[in-house]
């Protein structure tokens, strides 16, 4: 854009046919040819030279309106009013970087059509005559395709009522066991457009490297199982019961990641671990079982050590502060307060029990995990028993 007050350099038609010349029949390099007529812009000399290619003139025809396409002033006035009208109606659509968007613009011209020529509108639209008549034709398709995205669009609604904590690839799962299959990507878009989206779980970092005294880490973050109750894990999280706290024990099998026991106490001892553990008695346990945990101070004591031993399992530690060396169990402790607890968060002990009961309930049973391939805990179990 010019400045005020800037002005520009003009060149006279026979010093451009000169420099035209000397470019395609001399060979002179842009450089040559702006040392000797002082042209600051290669831009400039190449402009010139496909001017004369295009046997066009070198008139400057900048603020002239070219009649040459018109027969008569009124057809002139006619196409006018046409761009106002356009950009009237341009003005309330969506637009992107500046620009209307080619399905808003095929839009307006066939609002217009019958008012001006088609050749117009496409002009002043820039866009191409079979990019137009393509948009016509597929109208059906687009109409029948929105109405399948709102009728998609109630389903994601309806399922993020229940499960607000779905993401679009555990929605695309969802709408699937509902019959509805649908690609992720679709999934996803149609959740930006009504604003869904799941609840983001906090990050934490790790610090810890230094080993326990009682047990080594035998599981190593070795994740995975080939049978049942051959690697558990277990922990204690707390549970926020209005001013204060209740606390849950658990213990998962890493096999199809199922909570095999759990007790809720309103205090963290040892006591809550020895229960925990005493519904394990009975268990069918593979040889060379183990039982992970971290180095909290119930899981160091003698009394512990001594519970594991009579199971007949091996015991293991993660590095202390290190929550990756147990992040099984952690990543459950973080989907039950994602998904239930702090969506309701109980004001009694008894609340919380009864939110905790549900949540594993529905967590073994229904809820489906990406890692078996869509079923539930329980549901892989059986499944690859049968």
């Amino acid at each position: 854009m010019a400045k005020k007050g800037q002005t520009f350099q003009t060149y006279t038609e026979e010093l451009k046919r000169e420099v035209v010349r000397l470019k395609v029949e001399e060979g002179w390099s842009y450089r040559q040819i702006r040392d000797r007529f002082g042209i600051k812009s290669d831009a400039q000399i190449a402009s010139w030279v496909k001017k004369v290619q295009n046997n066009e003139s070198f008139e400057d025809q900048r603020g002239v309106w070219n009649r040459k396409n018109f027969s008569s002033v009124e057809e002139e006035n006619a196409y006018l009013k046409a761009q106002v009208d356009y950009f009237k109606k341009a003005q309330s659509k969506s637009a992107w970087k500046g620009m209307v968007l080619k399905a808003e613009r095929f839009q307006i011209i066939d609002g217009l059509r019958k008012t001006y020529p088609l050749a117009w509108l496409l002009k002043i639209a820039e866009v191409s005559r079979a990019g137009y008549y393509k948009w016509r034709k597929t109208q059906s398709t687009r109409s029948l395709r929105l109405e399948k995205n709102l009728w998609i669009k109630e389903h994601i609604l309806a399922i993020h009522k229940l499960h607000p904590y779905y993401g679009y690839k555990r929605m695309t799962r969802a709408l699937s066991r509902e019959g509805i299959v649908v690609n992720h990507k679709r999934v996803r878009r149609l959740m930006r457009n009504l604003g869904v989206q799941s609840v983001i779980r906090k990050k934490r970092p790790f610090y810890g490297r230094r080993g326990s005294v009682v047990f080594h880490n035998v599981l190593h973050r070795e994740f995975h199982a080939e049978m049942r109750f051959h690697k558990l894990v277990t922990d204690i999280t707390y549970v926020r019961i209005g001013d204060t706290f209740a606390y849950l024990s658990a213990v998962l099998d890493l096999y199809n990641n199922e909570i095999v026991a759990w007790d809720v106490s309103t205090r963290n001892d040892l006591e809550l671990v020895h229960n925990t553990l005493n519904q394990l008695r009975d268990k069918p346990f593979s040889k060379g079982a183990l039982l992970h945990s971290d180095q909290g101070f119930q899981y160091t004591t003698k009394s512990y050590e001594n519970q594991v031993k009579e199971l007949g399992i091996r015991g293991s530690h993660s590095r202390r502060g290190n929550c990756h060396d147990n992040a099984c169990i952690e990543s459950f402790f973080s989907h039950l307060k994602t998904e239930k607890l702090n969506l309701i968060c109980p004001k009694t002990a008894e609340q919380a029990y009864l939110a905790i009961q549900e949540y594993i309930e529905f967590y073994n049973t229904a809820r489906f995990q990406e890692k078996f391939n869509g079923l539930s805990p329980i549901e892989y179990r059986e499944k690859a028993a049968a």
